[in-house]
Order: C-alpha cells, then structure tokens, then sequence
C-alpha cells in the first residue's frame, strides 16, 4: 500500500479533507495521513459537515503537527497551500513533492467548503495518481 502525506499550514481544512477523499477513494490502495506545518489542534468544523455530505467517513479526522508523521516512509508527499509547499521539510528518503495549491475556504461560506472539496477530487486526487504512477 502506498503512503501519502498531505501537508497544509494548519491542518484544520485542506489536507484533513484530502486525507479523508483519498483514503475514501483508495481503500485498498493507498494509505493518506495529513499534517500542518504549524497545525492548528482542531478541525474545521464545516470540513466536516463537507466531507459527511458526501458520505466520507470523518470518524479519527485530528489535527496533527509535522513532527508527529515523520516516522512514516511515505512514496508521496503533496502540499495544498503555499506556504507549506515553501517551508516543506526535507524527508530522510528523498520522497517525492508535488505542489497542488487550493485556495483555504476557512472563514467563508459553506458553499466554498463544497468547492474546494471539488478541487481535492478534480484537481488533487489525478495528480497523486499520475505521481504514484511514475
């Protein structure tokens, strides 16, 4: 099974709910997990009312800082956001990046929340498919 991480600043949001779409969408497949660079402690409560009105589980989804998943050797690490993406860490196995920016939602109205799960599973999930792949 491979092993993804998503990283975003806070882990509150973005990679909190990729992590739950693509452990939702790859089951047998693939292993995600998410982290924040500088991670806030709780997740976003209208993350969650997005991903349960999809019928994605949400049960587990926490909050957790960077120096907490460095012991996993994942195949792919991505970040969501750009300042992740600017002060990602350098992973002991030379894992391999990728960068796909979605804009935070955290602050606006439910609808954006919906948006920017759309563009986890147009945006985000293809190319963690096309990098596993490779």
């Amino acid at each position: 099974m491979k092993k993804v991480l998503i990283l975003c600043t806070g882990n509150s949001c973005r990679s909190i709910m990729a992590e739950a779409v693509v452990n939702y969408t790859y089951p047998n497949e693939i292993q995600c997990y998410s982290s924040g660079v500088k991670a806030s402690g709780s997740v976003n409560e209208n993350a969650i009312k997005a991903l349960m009105e999809f019928g994605i589980d949400t049960e587990g989804l926490h909050s957790k800082t960077l120096d907490t998943m460095m012991d996993i050797d994942y195949d792919l690490v991505v970040t969501v956001c750009d300042h992740a993406n600017e002060t990602c860490p350098l992973f002991p196995k030379g894992v391999q990046t990728l960068h796909v920016g979605i804009v935070d939602p955290t602050g606006k109205k439910f609808y954006e929340y919906l948006k920017t799960l759309n563009e986890i599973k147009t945006l985000v999930l293809p190319k963690i498919e096309e990098a596993l792949r490779n």
